[in-house]
């Protein structure tokens, strides 16, 4: 009688590119003869897809692996460490008595299947050099169908902003081939989804000799079957005329742009070298609404990076208050051990400003956004459908163009996930905007 396969189980943790590698694991490891379950607890093999951008993602993965330690005592389970925190845990592995068997870089998934057959006869292994030239592009991901899809268009950063761990992570950057994606697009499409998301650590500085990411944008957009394009992360320096040019002008291409601030203030921007000044970044906001009025604007914000002071501080609420963003990803900074600002800077804000002024940030926020989706409030949006509401099977959920979540009876007109309907909103909250099937 054959032996039952492996089952393995994978929990992922942080960005978009770690759903997107997931998928990736799971179909080296499928095609390994691997199987798959939803817990811990029938599983043979976990593994932790980790994140290692900010201190609470990294103290979640040490909190399941303690979680897992009876598991391990109990049935010898096989636990494996993948993803950005593997650079950052070579020591533990090495351990006589660490709970870690395998660890896999971003750059090394291919290694697993022999990682974990090592690590099944008792030999812990690791996998952790980064790769100039690795993007995966011959793998098809594992994916569960459904209406939207990732698709990694590059890896790895060049930027090194001296707060960011990713450069030292996943590596230097590197581009796949226009067709590839293409291809991924048009396969993802001819399985019913409809909404793709272009992802890279700095998705608009793509290059891949002959074309660069407007011309990838548009070709993505011009697959059969694809209703939306969207994009994230960009950075706010690789923003030319082109790229504008076809957001504005591709009516496929969701008019949404994520544009990640960090910091109103000069001093602090050029200690976090974002390459940019606050006019300079005001500049290009003025120059993305004077070409697309209706775009709806994202962005991120540290609170509290090295030496920033109240008066600094002040100057990222006053931009919030002049850009009035429809949202904004708000975090303390934490420092990530490698980092440039790790090495030349002393993390000296103590933690209760830090919290105080993302709290205020936050609150601020909440305001600007309950007040540009009651601005809504009356007008006729389409909506994406992607499935039934989380409060009630009587009402689909999906998102606009904007990317904002949007609620609204069913009204028995054949809608279904992946239908794009014509919403009108009649009321909002800071976050969702409710409404009726027109």
């Amino acid at each position: 009688m054959p032996l039952r396969p492996p089952a393995v189980f994978i929990e992922t943790f942080g960005c978009q590119m770690n759903e997107y590698d997931t998928e990736l694991v799971r179909s080296i490891l499928k095609d390994n003869g691997y199987r798959f379950t939803d817990s811990a607890d029938t599983a043979d093999v976990v593994l932790l897809n980790t994140c290692a951008i900010r201190e609470n993602a990294h103290n979640k993965v040490y909190g399941h692996l303690g979680a897992l330690k009876a598991l391990k005592e109990d049935k010898g389970l096989v636990i494996g460490v993948l993803g950005c925190m593997a650079q950052n845990l070579k020591k533990d592995l090495l351990e006589e008595n660490s709970l870690i068997d395998v660890l896999a870089g971003p750059d090394s998934y291919r290694a697993l299947p022999e990682l974990l057959e090592k690590a099944a006869a008792g030999r812990k292994g690791m996998a952790v050099d980064l790769s100039e030239y690795e993007t995966y592009t011959d793998i098809t991901p594992d994916r569960i169908e459904g209406v939207a899809a990732w698709i990694a268009v590059m890896r790895g950063c060049d930027n090194f902003c001296t707060f960011c761990v990713v450069p030292y992570t996943r590596g230097r950057e590197r581009s796949r081939e226009l067709d590839g994606v293409v291809r991924e697009a048009e396969a993802l499409a001819a399985s019913g989804c409809k909404q793709v998301t272009l992802l890279g650590q700095n998705v608009n500085s793509y290059r891949d000799g002959t074309h660069d990411f407007a011309d990838l944008l548009l070709a993505v957009a011009e697959v059969r079957g694809i209703e939306r394009v969207r994009f994230i992360s960009p950075h706010p320096k690789d923003f030319p005329e082109k790229l504008l040019e076809a957001v504005a002008g591709h009516p496929r291409i969701c008019k949404h742009i994520h544009l990640p601030l960090q910091t109103g203030n000069d001093r602090i921007l050029q200690l976090m070298d974002r390459t940019y000044t606050r006019a300079e970044y005001l500049a290009l906001v003025d120059q993305i609404r004077t070409r697309c009025p209706e775009i709806i604007l994202t962005t991120d914000i540290i609170a509290g990076f090295c030496s920033e002071t109240d008066e600094e501080f002040a100057d990222t609420e006053d931009l919030l208050r002049e850009v009035e963003y429809h949202l904004a990803y708000i975090f303390q900074y934490s420092e990530r051990k490698n980092t440039i600002a790790a090495r030349k800077y002393a993390d000296d804000v103590p933690a209760g400003v830090k919290a105080a002024r993302v709290t205020k940030l936050v609150e601020f926020q909440r305001g600007i956004s309950l007040k540009k989706n009651r601005e809504m409030i009356g007008k006729t949006v389409e909506v994406l459908v992607e499935g039934e509401g989380k409060r009630s099977r009587d009402q689909w959920m999906g998102r606009t163009d904007g990317n904002i979540v949007a609620v609204f009876s069913k009204t028995g007109n054949g809608l279904k996930p992946g239908s794009l309907t014509s919403v009108r909103i009649t009321d909002a909250t800071v976050t969702t905007l409710y409404g009726e099937s027109v």
